[in-house]
């Protein structure tokens, strides 16, 4: 039976029960038509397909875990609309509920030892909102409210596209309309949309598109101009019309579970979606040909508070398994006991305990949210963006740095140690401290498929990229600081200081002073 994933035109009424979805239901409700390239061809099946397969079974994976009795009390909750869901996909209404639904997020992170970002909890850090203020969407509310209703209450899996292709960048926007995404065409049951967003990150194992503007390409909107880019909206992935185009996948070129033990099953494929003339109900459509809306929801939806509260928890999980890894390999090596060895470590669990502290700031040091909810504070969330994005970066070097060429002593494959030949071999000269061959080829491989694979090249550049361009997020985190009248508290207290004193000395009778 094909699970079905398409939205009724009526909020469903409030319920009790659970409509979560199994792994089974979510694997079946991925065959839906939809249309993903790979190598040229058109992909038939993702749960079947070698590039997809794992992946999928991961994801898969994440959803039995909202029925394991271990899991149930700690991954869900039940809203204030009587649906049982995943803790992070409802909005929390005090810290202490931010606090859980953080515990929700990183178990989740940890069945992928935080190396799928784009887990179905991710894009509840928007969808969430709709839950609680749909006003915002008005003449579209109801949209919302419907959309967050199914949300929820079935924990779909969406991905975004929020970035425009690195084209044309330097024209104005209004000359783009031949490769960026906008309306060709209003009709009484919606709008034909054409064009490409970009990046669908886990895109071909998701339910839906959720497409917009992020805080760069909307600041290019214009009014009188572009009034038909300024959409907000939402797309099964099974629309006609909307192809998937991937790039080439890590999972399918993974030699084996010994070789590549996190390629192999983790794989995020991202991918560009091209729209040629798809169809978008109004059902589906939450802001169009509003500018205002369109540049505003991003800060108003307190959409960029919540996503960087889920990715910086699954940044801390992943900094927990690559602490393991480290002190393994050094252990390993036989250099554990070295000062400088022992300075790195230390390097790198510091920023482990730098990144869960920042998202228990976010949980218990919050701001208002919409509809009475709570979101992590702005400063907080913004802080986490700039160091996150140059945390990873440092992570490798250290890797690179303090285990040497380690990575790169193994031996081809695990046909190696199948060779009756080659065994004695190995287990004397790849042989670890205290570590036999077999444990010691399988520790570095791990440690090479997460720090020096193709897969990892393209997870360094994921990390360093993941919140936007380096320069936009500090210009976000002084804008923030300006809105909020934090750099108006900086200059205040500088000002305090120097009324302290003049030419003449000391202003105050507190200090002394002598020519």
């Amino acid at each position: 039976m094909t699970v079905d994933v398409e939205l009724t035109t009526e909020v469903p009424p409030v319920q009790t029960g659970s409509n979560l979805m199994t792994g089974a239901e979510y694997l079946e409700s991925l065959r839906d038509g939809r249309e993903i390239y790979l190598n040229g061809e058109r992909v038939q099946d993702v749960t079947t397909h070698p590039a997809f397969r794992n992946a999928a079974a991961s994801i898969a994976r994440v959803y039995d875990s909202l029925h394991d009795p271990q899991h149930r009390d700690t991954l869900t909750t039940v809203d204030r609309f009587g649906n049982r869901t995943h803790k992070f996909f409802t909005p929390s209404y005090t810290p202490q509920e931010l606090l859980e639904a953080r515990e929700a997020i990183a178990l989740w992170s940890r069945m992928s030892y935080g190396f799928q970002g784009r887990t179905p909890d991710y894009k509840a850090s928007f969808m969430a909102s709709l839950g609680a203020g749909p006003e915002f969407y008005e003449p579209y509310a109801a949209n919302a409210s419907r959309w967050y209703q199914e949300y929820a209450s079935r924990c779909l899996f969406l991905n975004h596209v929020i970035v425009d292709p690195p084209v044309d960048r330097n024209k104005p926007l209004e000359e783009t309309r031949d490769v960026y995404l906008h309306v060709e065409e209003e009709t009484d049951g919606g709008l034909i949309i054409s064009g490409a967003k970009m990046m669908g990150t886990g895109s071909a194992l998701t339910h839906a598109t959720f497409v917009a503007q992020n805080s760069a390409s909307a600041a290019r909107l214009q009014d009188g101009k572009t009034e038909d880019f300024a959409l907000v909206c939402l797309i099964p992935i099974s629309t006609p019309g909307q192809k998937l185009i991937c790039r080439a996948s890590y999972e399918s070129s993974a030699r084996s579970p010994f070789d590549n033990p996190i390629s192999s099953r983790y794989d995020e494929n991202d991918a560009v979606l091209v729209f040629d003339k798809a169809f978008v109900p109004w059902d589906n459509v939450l802001v169009y040909r509003d500018i205002n809306k369109a540049r505003g929801f991003y800060a108003a939806s307190g959409f960029m508070n919540r996503y960087v509260l889920q990715a910086t928890t699954r940044l801390a999980v992943k900094l927990d398994f690559m602490c393991g890894l480290l002190l393994k390999g050094v252990a390993c090596n036989g250099t554990a006991d070295f000062r400088g060895v022992q300075v790195a470590v230390g390097e790198v669990i510091a920023y482990r305990n730098l990144f869960w502290a920042l998202t228990a700031a976010m949980c218990l040091d919050t701001q208002p949210g919409v509809g009475g909810s709570v979101v992590p504070k702005l400063e907080h969330a913004s802080a986490a963006r700039v160091f996150a994005a140059g945390a990873w970066a440092k992570i490798k070097e250290i890797f690179d740095i303090y285990l040497g060429g380690a990575p790169l002593v193994v031996p081809s494959s695990y046909r190696d140690l199948e060779n009756p030949e080659l065994r004695p071999l190995l287990d004397r000269f790849y042989r670890g401290t205290d570590m036999n061959a077999e444990e010691r080829i399988k520790l570095y491989k791990l440690i090479w498929d997460v720090t020096g694979s193709e897969f990892a090249g393209r997870y360094s550049l994921y990390e360093r990229n993941y919140s936007g361009n380096h320069e936009q997020m500090r210009i976000d985190a002084l804008a923030f600081a300006n809105r909020t009248g934090r750099s108006d508290e900086f200059r205040a207290l500088v000002d305090q200081c120097m009324s302290d004193y003049g030419i003449n000395g000391w202003t105050g009778a507190t200090w002394s002073w002598e020519k």
